[in-house]
């Protein structure tokens, strides 16, 4: 099992996620989130997925960013959907499981 947790910033809606797989291409993903639009598109798309269709597509595109582009409120940078992907990837072996961070530096005057 994989397990991350998802500071997003601002709101304050932390994310934690699980995944399972037994075969590296079918996944069970638990979402545990602050969010009320991540806990209804988790919700509605459920718990089990196909790790290739899931996470093996063109950016901003495959099940969960698709749900999000109709459902989500306006707010392109929300890191969520990318961390569910990122701890789908390491559980099923498409990537290696390392930390990714956004963090910001003080402007040069």
């Amino acid at each position: 099992m994989t397990k991350v947790r998802i500071e997003p910033g601002v709101c304050g809606f932390v994310t934690t996620v699980s995944a399972h797989s037994e075969d590296q291409m079918e996944v069970t993903v638990q979402v545990k989130s602050g969010c009320e639009s991540v806990r209804k598109m988790m919700e509605e798309l459920g718990d089990t997925f196909d790790a290739y269709e899931l996470c093996l597509t063109k950016p901003g595109t495959g099940p969960l960013y698709d749900w999000a582009g109709e459902h989500f409120p306006v707010h392109a940078a929300c890191p969520v959907i990318n961390g569910i992907l990122k701890c789908v990837e390491a559980e099923c072996r498409l990537a290696l499981p390392r930390d990714a961070a956004i963090k910001f530096e003080p402007a040069e005057e």
